[in-house]
């Protein structure tokens, strides 16, 4: 495969750039229904499996566990997620909606596909299957690069 020149500013320019947009999905701020957006893929993962053990947060969120706990609390706090023993492994735990975590998620996904529909509908419409595939292989390509052992080092 022939590499092409990259003009490694404007590579740079481009991750500012979504450092910047995708703030509202890093932040600690409430986006919708006073839930966060790391909150709501918690709320996502419970609502698409019934039931999640904790430990499968962790790689979902690709968070430590500690994070994964500080994201969790407010759940629980809120009555949105309960948290029960795993009936067959004593030491875990195991997460599943409330009524009012269901109605939660329910409208939070609302939300989130409305700003979604906005989002799409600012790409061209004979743009947005390139752009989306695109964005796919950028993230991938990503995925790779932060999995070396190298990464993000300037050796």
């Amino acid at each position: 495969m022939k590499e092409t020149n990259v003009n490694h500013d404007e590579l740079l320019e481009i991750f500012t750039g979504l450092a910047q947009v995708t703030r509202c999905c890093r932040q600690d701020e409430a986006f919708c229904e006073n839930v966060t957006f790391n909150q709501f893929l918690i709320l996502d993962a419970v609502a698409k499996n019934k039931e999640l053990n904790i430990a499968d947060l962790h790689e979902l969120l690709a968070v430590e566990k500690s994070t994964t706990t500080r994201l969790l609390s407010p759940l629980i706090k809120k009555g949105l997620v309960n948290r029960n023993k795993d009936q067959r492994d004593f030491r875990a735990a195991r997460l599943s909606l409330t009524k009012e975590g269901s109605n939660t998620y329910k409208n939070v996904r609302l939300c989130l596909e409305i700003f979604l529909q906005r989002v799409i509908g600012n790409i061209p419409g004979n743009k947005r299957n390139d752009v989306l595939k695109a964005v796919k292989y950028f993230i991938q390509a990503i995925k790779n690069s932060t999995a070396a052992e190298t990464a993000c080092k300037c050796k």
